[in-house]
Parts: structure tokens; sequence; C-alpha cells
């Protein structure tokens, strides 16, 4: 097992790395408060983890809550069948919720205990790649509006993070790309050693290689909570995490909620933004041809949907959280591991790019 620590003072928590870890019990009881948990998953993962996760919490009386599965669900309306399961159950606040699934299973999870009886601790559990490199780690936490994605959410830290990568053995093909196009993210915008170690590993990654999951997991975790642990709040340095994520929201939004998933409209949007550094002269195409070569190897999609017509697409862009003061900001490449959040660049410019990097109709 490796452990690292997010480093936000007494709100620091663990991050757990290993095989088998769902049954064990010593590293989740610590960070439990109070004599009962709820544990939330949905349709797909509950069948195959919920029974093992009850087994090891059977000492609080766990409430198993099962969702629907899908990012469509990923509502308010959704959310508040969580809170009544909480409150017909007569859980107070000191239950402690455990989010065991992907990151819609995470994000509603941890809003729920952002808010329910104001505020109650939350362990996560995530079982898809995505999940453990990403959303399960900095206290991101919310729901998604018909107009935005994440547009209603706090900043709330889970107690620990507990990554059992025995569940990856049952992850769909599809859902493993979409994982590994937020690790080559964390590659493209700090690190170009990884991203070289990516472009040589990228067929044990696909082949489901214990050793290469497992340190991909642990050096993209390494990035995220050493951002987050300096800039918790989105106030600065951790907007680069977002490298190509105001495309990819708008490209969910656009095509409805659940189409693409979350790390195939990442992966197109990575593309976008890396076409848009070109044309501002600031990444060479030798760079931009390295990004697209890595994704299309993960199999992941690397021009925007043909459904989405650019000018929607801007549209959509419009209401990200990064816009300010009615100017959009893009976390935009320099160089492969050299990303920078800008509002300079010219309109035009990204017109071009939405334009000649969309999918042939």
């Amino acid at each position: 097992m490796k452990t690292l620590e997010l480093d936000l003072g007494e709100r620091s928590y663990p991050i757990h790395i290993g095989a088998g870890l769902l049954a064990r019990a010593d590293l989740l009881t610590p960070h439990i408060s109070g004599q009962r948990v709820a544990i939330v998953s949905n349709e797909t993962v509950a069948p195959l983890y919920m029974q093992m996760c009850l087994t090891t919490l059977q000492a609080y009386a766990p409430l198993p809550i099962v969702l629907p599965d899908g990012e469509q669900y990923k509502t308010l309306e959704v959310l508040e069948t969580v809170v009544t399961a909480l409150l017909s159950e007569g859980l107070d606040r000191q239950t402690t919720l455990f989010a065991l699934g992907g990151g819609v299973i995470g994000d509603i999870t941890g809003f729920t205990a952002a808010c329910y009886q104001r505020g109650v601790p939350f362990i996560q559990l995530p079982t898809t790649l995505l999940a453990q490199v990403d959303s399960s780690v900095g206290g991101k936490t919310g729901v998604n509006h018909r107009l935005g994605k994440n547009m209603i959410g706090a900043f709330y830290q889970p107690r620990c993070v507990i990554i059992d990568t025995d569940t990856l053995k049952t992850l769909p093909d599809r859902e493993l790309s979409a994982g590994l196009a937020e690790v080559i993210k964390y590659g493209a915008l700090q690190d170009h050693a990884f991203f070289a170690w990516l472009e040589d590993s990228i067929d044990k990654l696909l082949s489901r290689d214990t050793q290469a999951l497992t340190f991909a997991i642990q050096r993209s975790c390494e990035i995220k909570a050493a951002i987050v642990s300096a800039d918790e709040r989105e106030a600065g340095i951790r907007a680069l995490l977002n490298l190509g994520h105001t495309f990819a929201h708008a490209i969910e939004a656009g095509l409805g909620y659940g189409t693409w998933l979350h790390g195939e409209a990442v992966s197109a949007g990575i593309i976008l933004a890396a076409d848009l550094s070109h044309r501002l002269g600031w990444l060479p195409g030798t760079d931009v041809k390295r990004i697209e070569t890595l994704l299309s190897r993960a199999q992941l999609p690397v021009r925007a949907p043909a459904a989405i017509e650019p000018e929607r697409l801007l549209e959509l862009m419009s209401v990200d959280k990064k816009v300010q003061g009615g100017r959009l900001r893009l976390v935009l490449l320099k160089g492969i591991g050299r990303a920078l959040l800008t509002d300079e660049f010219d309109p035009a410019l990204l017109t071009e790019t939405l334009n000649q990097c969309r999918a042939q109709p």
C-alpha cells in the first residue's frame, strides 16, 4: 500500500492506494464519527462492492443507499433522495457518509455531506480510474444544472480517500480510457517526464498492468495533492487542473449529460486547448501532435463532436465558472508540462480552433 498526505493543516487527510483496501476496516474506522454510517453507491457498483463494504463496516449498522448510474443523475433531485434516506433512518450529524463509486457518486455524496445538518464527515471510496486520480481528491463536490456542469456545489474535504486498485478489474474498457484522459492531463499541465512515461506505458495501462496503473494513480494524486494543498479553493494555481475542462463541460452540456463520459469530453477539450495554444504561437506543432497521438492511443476522442455547432459550444463555454468580468479564461499550454490560466487570446483564433477541431458531420 502507498499512502500520500494531502496537507491542509488540521483538515489534512491520507490517500491510501493499494489492492484489497475495501476490506481494510483498520483504514476506515479511525476516520468515522459517531455510531452509524451510510454508504452511497449506484446500480452498477453496488452489486460488485456494496456487500464487501457492508461487511467491513458492520459494526456501524451501515445504511446502503443505491442511486441510478450516470452523469444525467447528478442533480439536486437525486441528492434530495439521499437526504430523504438519511432522515428516514433518523441518522444524525455524527453520521459518516461513504462514497462508493465513480465521480458522480463522489460528487453527490460529498455535497450531501457538506449540506446534511450543516455538515457531516464523509470518506471517498472511488471505484473508477477517473475518480481515483481526480474527483475523489481535493474536496470539490456538487451537482449539475441544465445550464452548466457543477454549477451547484461546495468545497468540502473528505476525511480520507481509499483507492482500492482491485476495483479496476471490473471497470469497462471505455471507463478505463476515460480515466486515462485525466491521467494524461496531469502530465500535459505540469510534468513532462510523467507525460513521456505515459507515452512509453500507455499499452500497459490499457492492458491493466497493476504496477503501471498503481504508479499512474500515485503520480496523478501526488500532483493534485500538491496543487490543492497550495490552493484549496481555486484562487490561483488550482485552476490549472481544469486543462481541457472548459471545453469539456460545454461538450457534456451540449450533447446532454451522460452521452459522452466526462473523460472523453476532457480528451477533446485538451486537444482544443492545445490547438488554440499552437495558434497563439505558444505550443510547438510537434507537442500538439504528441498530445493528440497519446490520447488517440488511449482510445479517446480527439475532436469536438460534430453534433454541436461551434457557436453553440462557445455559448456554453460562456457560463463556465472561470469566466470573470465577462471575460472567458482558459487553461492553455506553453509546452508539455507548462500550463497557464489566461484571458489573453484572440477570440478569432478560438473560433478557428472550434471550427477546425470538430469532427466531420
